[in-house]
Protein backbone atom coordinates (compact mmCIF):
# COMPACT_ATOMS: atom_id res chain seq x y z
CA UNK A 1 0.00 0.00 0.00
CA UNK A 2 1.40 3.66 -0.81
CA UNK A 3 1.10 6.16 1.65
CA UNK A 4 -1.31 9.16 0.43
CA UNK A 5 2.04 11.41 -0.62
CA UNK A 6 3.22 9.37 -3.03
CA UNK A 7 0.29 8.38 -4.54
CA UNK A 8 -0.21 12.16 -4.38
CA UNK A 9 3.00 12.25 -6.64
CA UNK A 10 2.13 9.18 -8.78
CA UNK A 11 -1.03 11.36 -9.75
CA UNK A 12 1.23 14.20 -10.52
CA UNK A 13 3.23 12.08 -13.03
CA UNK A 14 0.22 11.31 -15.12
CA UNK A 15 -0.38 13.92 -17.71
CA UNK A 16 -3.92 13.74 -17.46
CA UNK A 17 -4.09 15.14 -13.63
CA UNK A 18 -1.16 17.77 -14.49
CA UNK A 19 -3.49 21.07 -14.53
CA UNK A 20 -5.41 19.65 -11.11
CA UNK A 21 -5.42 22.20 -8.00
CA UNK A 22 -3.77 20.68 -4.74
CA UNK A 23 -7.10 19.84 -3.08
CA UNK A 24 -8.28 17.97 -5.77
CA UNK A 25 -5.25 15.86 -6.05
CA UNK A 26 -5.85 14.88 -2.46
CA UNK A 27 -9.06 13.80 -2.90
CA UNK A 28 -8.41 11.86 -5.51
CA UNK A 29 -5.38 9.97 -3.91
CA UNK A 30 -8.05 8.84 -1.37
CA UNK A 31 -9.82 6.76 -4.35
CA UNK A 32 -6.37 5.22 -6.01
CA UNK A 33 -4.41 2.44 -5.18
CA UNK A 34 -1.34 0.58 -7.09
CA UNK A 35 -2.71 -2.54 -8.60
CA UNK A 36 -0.05 -5.18 -9.78
CA UNK A 37 -0.78 -7.94 -12.59
CA UNK A 38 0.99 -10.78 -13.59
CA UNK A 39 1.72 -11.54 -16.87
CA UNK A 40 -1.26 -13.59 -18.66
CA UNK A 41 -3.55 -12.73 -15.85
CA UNK A 42 -7.25 -10.77 -16.79
CA UNK A 43 -7.29 -7.28 -15.47
CA UNK A 44 -11.31 -8.02 -16.32
CA UNK A 45 -13.47 -9.62 -18.64
CA UNK A 46 -16.20 -8.77 -21.28
CA UNK A 47 -19.29 -8.32 -19.73
CA UNK A 48 -18.18 -8.35 -16.21
CA UNK A 49 -18.86 -5.35 -14.01
CA UNK A 50 -15.94 -3.92 -12.20
CA UNK A 51 -15.65 -0.35 -10.54
CA UNK A 52 -12.57 0.71 -11.60
CA UNK A 53 -10.90 2.87 -14.14
CA UNK A 54 -7.10 2.12 -14.69
CA UNK A 55 -4.51 3.74 -15.93
CA UNK A 56 -1.34 1.71 -17.21
CA UNK A 57 1.74 2.46 -15.48
CA UNK A 58 4.02 -0.17 -16.32
CA UNK A 59 3.61 -3.21 -18.67
CA UNK A 60 1.15 -3.87 -21.23
CA UNK A 61 -2.41 -4.97 -21.58
CA UNK A 62 -4.09 -6.43 -24.36
CA UNK A 63 -7.88 -5.96 -24.47
CA UNK A 64 -9.79 -8.08 -26.47
CA UNK A 65 -13.36 -9.05 -27.37
CA UNK A 66 -15.61 -12.02 -28.64
CA UNK A 67 -17.00 -12.12 -32.09
CA UNK A 68 -19.46 -14.21 -32.80
CA UNK A 69 -18.63 -17.40 -34.68
CA UNK A 70 -14.72 -16.26 -34.72
CA UNK A 71 -14.10 -16.20 -31.24
CA UNK A 72 -11.95 -13.76 -29.11
CA UNK A 73 -10.47 -11.03 -31.56
CA UNK A 74 -7.80 -8.44 -30.01
CA UNK A 75 -8.85 -5.04 -30.81
CA UNK A 76 -6.44 -3.01 -28.97
CA UNK A 77 -2.70 -3.25 -26.92
CA UNK A 78 -2.73 -0.53 -23.96
CA UNK A 79 0.84 1.09 -22.99
CA UNK A 80 2.05 3.62 -20.82
CA UNK A 81 -0.56 6.07 -19.45
CA UNK A 82 -3.57 4.45 -21.62
CA UNK A 83 -7.02 4.07 -20.07
CA UNK A 84 -8.48 0.81 -19.70
CA UNK A 85 -11.99 0.31 -18.27
CA UNK A 86 -13.35 3.72 -19.17
CA UNK A 87 -17.05 1.95 -19.38
CA UNK A 88 -16.87 2.09 -15.29
CA UNK A 89 -17.28 5.80 -16.08
CA UNK A 90 -20.86 5.16 -18.47
CA UNK A 91 -24.20 5.17 -16.75
CA UNK A 92 -25.42 3.69 -19.21
CA UNK A 93 -22.97 0.73 -19.91
CA UNK A 94 -21.87 -0.10 -16.76
CA UNK A 95 -20.31 -3.41 -18.02
CA UNK A 96 -17.15 -3.98 -19.62
CA UNK A 97 -16.71 -4.08 -23.57
CA UNK A 98 -13.50 -5.92 -23.71
CA UNK A 99 -11.56 -8.30 -21.75
CA UNK A 100 -7.76 -7.02 -20.65
CA UNK A 101 -5.24 -9.51 -19.86
CA UNK A 102 -2.11 -8.27 -18.96
CA UNK A 103 1.42 -9.01 -21.84
CA UNK A 104 3.77 -8.51 -19.53
CA UNK A 105 3.89 -8.26 -15.60
CA UNK A 106 1.91 -5.27 -15.04
CA UNK A 107 1.61 -2.06 -12.75
CA UNK A 108 -1.75 -0.31 -13.13
CA UNK A 109 -3.24 3.13 -10.81
CA UNK A 110 -6.45 2.29 -10.28
CA UNK A 111 -9.54 4.22 -9.37
CA UNK A 112 -12.51 4.23 -7.70
CA UNK A 113 -15.24 5.06 -10.40
CA UNK A 114 -17.79 5.76 -8.40
CA UNK A 115 -15.41 8.13 -6.10
CA UNK A 116 -14.45 9.51 -8.98
CA UNK A 117 -17.82 10.02 -10.75
CA UNK A 118 -18.67 11.90 -7.23
CA UNK A 119 -15.40 13.79 -7.04
CA UNK A 120 -17.04 15.01 -10.84
CA UNK A 121 -19.86 15.83 -9.58
CA UNK A 122 -18.42 17.91 -6.85
CA UNK A 123 -15.67 19.75 -9.07
CA UNK A 124 -16.81 21.08 -12.43
CA UNK A 125 -13.33 21.35 -13.47
CA UNK A 126 -12.28 17.87 -12.62
CA UNK A 127 -15.58 16.27 -14.10
CA UNK A 128 -15.03 17.80 -17.36
CA UNK A 129 -11.67 16.93 -17.81
CA UNK A 130 -12.34 13.43 -17.21
CA UNK A 131 -15.30 12.80 -19.54
CA UNK A 132 -13.40 14.73 -22.03
CA UNK A 133 -10.60 12.44 -21.96
CA UNK A 134 -13.03 9.46 -21.74
CA UNK A 135 -14.88 10.59 -24.57
CA UNK A 136 -11.93 10.59 -26.76
CA UNK A 137 -10.52 7.28 -25.62
CA UNK A 138 -14.02 5.78 -26.58
CA UNK A 139 -13.46 7.55 -29.84
CA UNK A 140 -10.19 6.31 -30.44
CA UNK A 141 -10.97 2.60 -29.41
CA UNK A 142 -14.09 2.84 -31.50
CA UNK A 143 -12.36 4.05 -34.25
CA UNK A 144 -9.43 1.12 -34.02
CA UNK A 145 -11.85 -1.63 -33.49
CA UNK A 146 -13.86 -0.65 -36.49
CA UNK A 147 -10.79 -0.69 -38.59
CA UNK A 148 -9.71 -3.46 -37.50
CA UNK A 149 -13.24 -5.74 -38.19
CA UNK A 150 -13.52 -4.03 -42.02
CA UNK A 151 -9.71 -5.16 -42.52
CA UNK A 152 -11.05 -8.55 -40.99
CA UNK A 153 -13.77 -9.15 -42.92
CA UNK A 154 -12.11 -7.64 -46.19
CA UNK A 155 -10.09 -10.68 -45.85
CA UNK A 156 -13.16 -13.25 -45.45
CA UNK A 157 -14.99 -11.41 -49.12
CA UNK A 158 -12.13 -11.51 -50.55
CA UNK A 159 -11.34 -15.48 -50.18
CA UNK A 160 -14.43 -17.86 -50.71
CA UNK A 161 -12.68 -20.63 -49.03
CA UNK A 162 -12.45 -19.35 -45.50
CA UNK A 163 -15.88 -19.64 -43.51
CA UNK A 164 -17.73 -16.56 -43.81
CA UNK A 165 -18.81 -15.01 -40.03
CA UNK A 166 -22.37 -14.06 -39.47
CA UNK A 167 -21.87 -11.03 -37.44
CA UNK A 168 -25.72 -10.24 -36.88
Amino acid sequence: MYPQSDMVSILKSIPWFLDLKSEILARLSRICCIREVCAGEELFVEGGKDDYLYIVMEGQFSLDILVPNCGRMQVYTADLLDIVGWSSLTPVVRQRTSSARAVVDTKVLAIDAPGLLQLCNEDDHLGYMVMRRIANTTASRLLNTRIQLLTRLARYTNRPELPQPDFE
